[in-house]
């Protein structure tokens, strides 16, 4: 697969955004460009992400790509020494120690594509994806359309009124909005 004087190169990469701003579908448009050249890749997405399918990463639009669903970052640490590329899904439902277990594997040679929600539905950074764009060598932001005005949507405006910080869900849920039609929507709730 690689030339003998090709040495492997680790690194991260994270996609981020707002829900509905095609992460997922950034993802797997990556990791089937890394099938295509024929390098093996795993992938990853949290258990507790089961809306559209148990063993699949799934988009909105409905493109998908086989995945191992796990409880545990550290559980991605038992890919073999031929894998080329890791991908993660979602990567906001897992705790801190995903920061750890992508430089462990970047720094085995792995590239890490990592994909997950920035902020949570209150604005505030969500869970380990600050480390990580910290960490990585390429972060890119992604943006919806704000369904109110028109303009790019940076956050994911929670349409019930659980307080829980993980509520699944789709635009029966969340809606995409501009921080201006974000501000305004929340003002409105309290």
């Amino acid at each position: 697969m690689f030339a003998e004087n090709h040495k492997k190169r680790g690194c991260i990469e994270v996609v981020c955004g707002s829900m509905f701003s095609g992460k997922t579908e950034e993802l797997i448009r990556r990791l089937r460009r890394a099938q295509f050249a024929n390098q093996k890749i795993e992938i990853f997405k949290p258990l507790v992400d089961n809306r559209y399918s148990d063993v699949e990463v799934v988009s909105h639009d409905s493109h998908s790509i086989k995945s191992k669903p796990i409880g545990s970052p550290s559980e991605m640490l038992s890919v073999d020494s031929e894998t080329d590329i890791v991908g993660i899904d979602e990567a906001q439902f897992f705790d801190d120690s995903l920061v750890d277990v992508c430089q462990i594997l970047a720094n085995r040679g792995i590239r890490v594509v990592v994909a997950g929600l920035d902020t949570d539905y209150l604005g505030k950074p969500f869970g380990p994806m600050p480390r990580l764009m910290a960490v990585a060598e390429d972060v890119q932001k992604v943006h919806a359309i704000c369904v109110k005005c028109g303009n790019l949507a940076n956050h994911s405006h929670r349409l019930s009124k659980s307080k829980d910080l993980v509520v699944l869900g789709e635009k029966d849920v969340y809606e995409p909005l501009c921080r201006e039609c974000f501000n305004k929507a929340r003002k409105g709730e309290q």
